[in-house]
């Protein structure tokens, strides 16, 4: 990031050179539980978490305890996106960091932000960003691609972040954090990103976009009169 952005800002924020998404559970079956956020909503801040971190390069991570029982198989849309996320089986361990192959691929990273989201938030995020914050690892858990059976499960799921020091954040601001300055070549691509986490950011591209036609228009008018 050194080549966009001076020193000085942003040492409090997540370092997209230091960073892996790591997506817990997130299985079809489970959606049918979830109450605290829409499923679409659910599926689309998952998406935008998983292009994001593709285009900027993040190692991504995702795993499932038993997919072939009645929680059900990853969203497909993990694959169609990052086809380069490594898939971490489970032989039913409920903590993804019980399991060993797990714990091994997060460490191989190399990096010590972790960026969570799954479900269920209080169970899939909670076990994992505990044990991953006790073993000396930054972690942010993203509450709006991660879904609870209810509000009171989300609401306590913050408290005990709170308590561990694990940071909740929402996508949007993810997108943000690792974004961080419209000079990165990929800003195009971001800016359609944004639209995913934000639909009513779309509005402001399209807004923008006439604007500028508009003003294009009356110059080429002007030029010729």
């Amino acid at each position: 990031m050194g080549h966009v952005l001076p020193s000085g800002g942003g040492k409090a924020l997540m370092n997209v050179d230091d960073a892996a998404l790591l997506l817990l559970d997130h299985q079809t079956g489970l959606f049918q539980t979830v109450k605290d956020v829409t499923v679409a909503e659910l599926r689309a801040n998952v998406s935008a978490l998983t292009r994001i971190a593709t285009l900027l390069k993040l190692p991504i991570i995702t795993t499932a305890s038993e997919p072939e029982g009645p929680n059900g198989p990853l969203m497909p849309e993990l694959a169609e996106l990052a086809p380069h996320a490594v898939y971490v089986p489970r032989n039913g361990e409920v903590n993804a960091w019980d399991n060993d192959l797990f714990v091994q691929t997060v460490e191989k990273t190399g990096k010590k932000t972790l960026i969570m989201a799954g479900v269920w938030t209080s169970v899939c995020v909670m076990f994992p960003a505990l044990d991953a914050k006790a073993a000396g690892f930054n972690v942010y858990a993203v509450v709006d691609a991660s879904g609870d059976p209810s509000q009171m499960a989300s609401r306590t799921t913050l408290a005990r972040f709170a308590q561990s020091g694990v940071v909740p954040i929402t996508t949007n601001a993810v997108i943000c954090e690792l974004h961080r300055t419209w000079r990165r070549p990929e800003a195009a691509e971001i800016a359609d990103i944004y639209t995913v986490a934000t639909p009513d950011y779309r509005t402001v591209m399209e807004s923008y976009q006439k604007a500028k036609d508009v003003g294009s228009a009356q110059k080429q008018y002007q030029d010729r009169m």
